[in-house]
Order: structure tokens, then sequence, then C-alpha cells
């Protein structure tokens, strides 16, 4: 399945809150994005907010042409949430890295932690 941002609603500053065609609502903080020619007139909050869902597109897009990859959005909106690590690194928005934790008793515990990659992943 392709995912597709299906609504969109300003926030506040450079947040939106996106609902995509899988179901999933959730609040993308999109300020580390905002970095280039294209971008930077958004760092404006008013022109930031003058965005809409670009029903061919799928995705929002700004007045100056401007447009995020819907899957950099998602990863905005959940990156926090564990379940969709594997889905982020497929993606090649996170590595996952395996570390291993000496606990009490010589026993090693394996924990993951990720490392978010660059940002302003364009369409």
């Amino acid at each position: 399945m392709f995912l597709h941002v299906v609504e969109a609603n300003y926030v506040r500053d450079f947040s939106v809150e996106v609902t995509f065609n899988d179901g999933r609502k959730g609040i993308a903080d999109l300020s580390d994005a905002l970095t280039g020619p294209i971008f930077e007139p958004l760092r404006d909050p008013s022109m930031f907010s003058k965005f809409w869902v670009d029903e061919e597109l799928e995705t929002i897009v700004w007045p100056n042409g401007a447009d995020l990859a819907p899957e950099f959005i998602y990863f905005q909106a959940f990156k926090d949430e564990k379940e969709l690590l594997p889905k982020f690194q497929a993606w090649g928005y996170v590595d996952i890295q395996t570390i291993g934790l000496s606990q009490p008793g010589g026993q090693t515990a394996l924990s993951f932690a990720h490392v978010e990659r660059g940002t302003n992943w364009l369409r």
C-alpha cells in the first residue's frame, strides 16, 4: 500500500495534524525540514500555515511549490512509536542498532536504539 495524506490541519508554529490513508492520525513537527531555498520562506509561520493537501500528489503542498513526501511526514508524526521502527528503517529514515547491556550476574540483555538520519526528504 502506498502511503498518502488524506487530511491536514495547521496546529501551531511548524506543526501539522495529519491523517493518512492507513487510518493513523498524528501531529508532525516539520521544523527540521525547513532548510534550503524552497523551504526557507516557510520558516515564517504565516507562510507555513498556507499549505493544503494536493489531491494529485496526495501530500501537503505550499503556494511556492514546496512539498514533502508522505513517508517523511508520517515519520515525523510517529517516530516515537517503536513498533514502526522497522518500517522507518526500510524507508531509510533510521538505523536500528542492537546494543548489548551487561546485567547483574553477568547476563546480557539486548536493547535497541534508533538513530535518525538526515531530514529534508523531498518527494
